[in-house]
């Protein structure tokens, strides 16, 4: 069984910040076929770097319709896709 399978495909809160989603972003500014668990760090693990946060920030705000402050540009809040799923869901 491969780690996308531990992606949730149920959708969360308003329907809209699904996991499956979450990854297809990451994948996209990672520009590599990545599954991580859903708590396992993006950045630790090398998939994404300080300078893909910026990316990785913009397609969240484009694909969701949100607006993330200056303030919150922290790995940390985007460390891994659990982590960036509870984050949207606290600004959507």
């Amino acid at each position: 069984m491969d780690q996308s399978s531990n992606i949730q495909s149920s959708k969360i809160g308003p329907g809209k910040f699904t996991q499956s989603k979450i990854l297809e972003i990451v994948r996209r500014v990672a520009a590599k076929p990545v599954d991580p668990a859903p708590d396992e760090s993006l950045f630790e693990s090398g998939m994404l770097d300080s300078f893909s946060l910026t990316d990785l920030v913009s397609a969240l705000e484009a694909e969701f319709s949100i607006r993330v402050p200056d303030a919150d540009l922290t790995p940390r809040k985007f460390d891994s896709i659990a982590r960036i799923q509870a984050y949207l869901e606290s600004r959507g």
